[in-house]
């Protein structure tokens, strides 16, 4: 699978999420599964600034670019997760714990995936951890 194949809206949303420094941006394709959407859109934010930044920006460009608004939210004052349902996609914005707790990757494992590299100015995460210490020495 890869990110051009991917419908314009599953595009856009990926693209807002990276625009907004999120990390481990997955994309599930549930097509072939028989799930109630097509497509998941994942990723990992930071503080609840961030995922308030993530979902603002999704939904700013796909009102922009194709006149569409959720369906429906969930968790918008929540730091550890959040989504907005687009029907035929739904995009998760989570916190580090919350994502490896619910582990929707392993969950639904069959599925075909595209994972995005983590852009090289975003947070410094190894290993599934984030390195503050990076940021902390560029900031001093």
């Amino acid at each position: 699978m890869k990110l051009e194949s991917l419908p314009q809206g599953v595009r856009l949303a990926v693209e807002a999420a990276q625009s907004k420094k999120a990390a481990g941006i997955t994309v599930l394709d549930l097509k072939e599964l028989g799930a109630f959407t097509q497509y998941f859109v994942i990723c990992t934010a930071f503080s609840t600034p961030q995922v308030q930044a993530v979902l603002g920006e999704v939904e700013e460009q796909l009102d922009k670019e194709m006149q569409r608004a959720p369906q429906h939210r969930e968790g918008r004052g929540s730091a550890e997760w959040a989504l907005l349902d687009y029907g035929s996609f739904i995009v998760h914005v989570f916190g580090e714990q919350a994502r490896k707790f619910y582990d929707l990757e392993r969950l639904w494992r069959s599925a075909p995936k595209l994972v995005l590299p983590d852009s090289p100015e975003g947070p410094h995460v190894h290993a599934g951890f984030r390195d503050d210490s990076a940021d902390q020495a560029i900031a001093q």
